[in-house]
């Protein structure tokens, strides 16, 4: 059974800059991922399943909407203790990370935010409970960056509305209670949705064969000829603005998260460095082992840097979604590299499952196209700052 020997590294004393709350919330969620993940995510990531024995952890120590009102289940705390959350997670793995994402910022949010109170009292505190396991449905087979062309549709019917079409590459959708879906309704307009588990024609088929978030379960949403309660759509929200909003809280999540898979991954390359020896020494006292550890320190810093002003703008309800973009497209670039240099320190010692970095190097791979991909967040860079769309 893998040991978690990971140690904290704050280069730049960033931790002045959290409140005690914040430091007690990253030591319950790093001990309960030192005590319930660790031992165990080499295993499931090599099954390619996903430990539903967590679910319940990851409910206790407030990872399903944690910024959510107590009123209804959540723990009513800032955005920086969500986003620490989140990078801790993803210290231990990407997918249990997005499990969490994915119920917080695209499940829990939207209904929260767009949803009526009877929603909002009938989901939030069973999804917070962990009692009920949500997906996010917008991606479809033919559309991914272009959402707004998404095919799938809702006819009216009276009393409830006809939903039709398929979303694709989805979180949790294989084990989902409920998903939030996105359709267009007759007039062309986007609408939100919570279709249930037990609804006629919906099934949650599992995508398999992943070499990437192994350990987390992915699937897509088909509906049937669904019967939806009109009393389950979204009452007020139309167009795009409404999965977007939650898009952005995911991908700031995630530029937390990313942070955390490169720590792990800088941190088992130091501690592999000062205790690997080659020519009589520790390899860590070789040029170029120091000059890849460095670089590794320096991003992670910058990374951290840029993420906590982000989680104090967001605080302040300033944040925008291009900053956003910038922190998800920087965060996990820099934890792919620092994956990559950290694999090459361990040798041939860092492509097997007695280390953690190829399993973060290939998780990185899907959190660097998903919730928007590296190139499309580029653009949204570049449009943010000449007022021209590229795409």
């Amino acid at each position: 059974m893998h040991t978690d020997k990971y140690q904290h590294h704050d280069y730049y004393l960033m931790d002045e800059l959290l409140t005690d709350e914040h430091k007690l919330i990253r030591e319950t969620v790093r001990t309960w991922v030192k005590k319930e993940l660790s031992p165990i995510i080499e295993d499931y990531a090599q099954r390619a399943e996903f430990p539903k024995q967590l679910i319940n952890g990851l409910s206790e120590i407030g990872a399903f909407g944690p910024y959510i009102p107590t009123a209804y289940g959540g723990q009513g705390l800032d955005q920086i203790s969500y986003g620490i959350i989140m990078q801790e997670l993803e210290r231990g793995d990407s997918g249990i990370r997005s499990t969490a994402s994915v119920q917080s910022s695209l499940v829990m949010f939207p209904i929260f935010t767009f949803g009526s109170e009877e929603q909002r009292e009938k989901y939030l505190p069973k999804l917070a409970a962990g009692e009920w396991i949500g997906s996010f449905g917008l991606t479809e087979p033919s559309h991914g960056s272009d959402p707004g062309s998404m095919v799938t549709n809702i006819k009216d019917m009276g009393d409830y509305v006809l939903l039709n079409g398929a979303k694709m590459w989805i979180s949790n959708a294989p084990f989902c209670d409920l998903a939030v879906v996105w359709a267009k309704d007759e007039s062309n307009a986007i609408r939100g949705m919570v279709v249930e588990r037990g609804m006629e024609g919906f099934t949650t088929p599992e995508t398999p064969n992943k070499w990437s978030l192994r350990a987390s379960a992915t699937g897509e949403l088909v509906f049937d000829n669904v019967k939806v309660p009109k009393t389950n759509l979204f009452p007020d929200i139309r167009g795009l603005r409404g999965p977007l909003s939650c898009l952005n809280s995911a991908r700031y999540g995630i530029a937390w998260g990313a942070i955390g898979a490169a720590l792990d991954c800088y941190d088992t390359a130091l501690r592999y460095a000062k205790e690997r020896t080659q020519f009589g020494k520790p390899i860590a006292s070789y040029q170029l082992q120091q000059k890849k550890l460095a670089e590794m320190i320096t991003e992670i810093t910058k990374a951290q840097m840029l993420t906590w002003r982000l989680g104090e703008l967001k605080n302040e309800n300033r944040a925008t979604p291009a900053q956003i973009s910038m922190a998800k497209r920087n965060n996990v670039a820099m934890a792919l590299n620092i994956a990559r240099e950290a694999r090459q320190i361990l040798g041939a010692m860092g492509i097997t499952g007695e280390y953690a970095i190829m399993r973060h190097s290939m998780n990185l791979e899907s959190v660097v196209t998903y919730e928007g991909t590296h190139d499309i967040h580029l653009l949204i860079t570049g449009m943010d700052i000449t007022g021209i769309s590229a795409f």
